[in-house]
């Protein structure tokens, strides 16, 4: 099997993968990073968003050999040591959380939108596809505003 190498929340890894091995399976099987969860693995759910050269991306249905070379970050890269990202504090503020399993892929999807927009309307926050079986969405929603007005 060939390698690829990329990095992954700031640290180069280089895994012996096939090339259509879904990312989300090198991440998860292959190097231990638990973050993105797997819920549908066709697109849908959402629930492994992670980002891909800052880029928000779904790693179940990207090959691994798409990412060689790119950087990779997921849930676990994005506090700053034991500093909490915005979005992650604005979270715990909400109480957001009620089953957690989507949480990890809310908040890389939630971030990415925050890089492109500093000050999402309702509309903006509403069209993140991200599934949230418990149904948390308002609270997910102020999270975004309050994240918003942090950052």
């Amino acid at each position: 099997m060939p390698n690829y190498t990329f990095t992954v929340n700031g640290k180069s890894v280089t895994v012996d993968a096939p090339a259509d091995l879904p990312m989300l399976w090198a991440l998860r099987d292959k190097l231990g990073v638990r973050g993105p969860k797997y819920g549908c693995g066709i697109n849908v759910c959402k629930a492994c968003t992670s980002h891909l050269d800052g880029e928000a991306f779904n790693p179940c249905v990207t090959p691994v050999s798409d990412c060689s070379g790119k950087e990779v970050t997921t849930i676990e890269g994005l506090a700053d040591g034991d500093d909490l990202h915005p979005v992650q504090e604005a979270w715990l503020e909400q109480d957001v959380a009620q089953c957690g399993y989507c949480q990890p892929g809310q908040i890389m999807a939630a971030v990415a939108l925050l890089k492109k927009t500093k000050n999402p309307t309702d509309a903006e926050i509403d069209a993140i596809q991200n599934v949230c079986r418990c149904g948390t969405y308002f609270r997910i929603r102020e999270a975004i505003k309050s994240a918003a007005a942090k950052m």
